[in-house]
């Protein structure tokens, strides 16, 4: 059975890197201790969807960003 999470209790944030743009993305990084998660979510459209990412695979993903893998973001 899988768990799926609740997102009424995300606390959305935008990362401190965002600028004014509005190419921005928000983390609810407070749902990976309560489900392993880490949902994403375009800042511009808050109540759309999100995708949720294991907490390992999004650590991956930032990673390799950081990384340069994925050129320049």
């Amino acid at each position: 059975m899988t768990l799926l999470p609740d997102l009424s209790v995300a606390r959305w944030s935008k990362s401190s890197y965002s600028g004014s743009g509005g190419q921005c993305v928000e983390t609810a990084l407070n749902l990976v201790q309560m489900y392993g998660v880490v949902p994403v979510r375009d800042s511009k459209d808050p109540e759309g969807p999100a995708l949720v990412f294991t907490a390992g695979g999004f650590s991956a993903f930032v990673a390799a960003a950081k990384a340069g893998r994925f050129g320049e973001v």
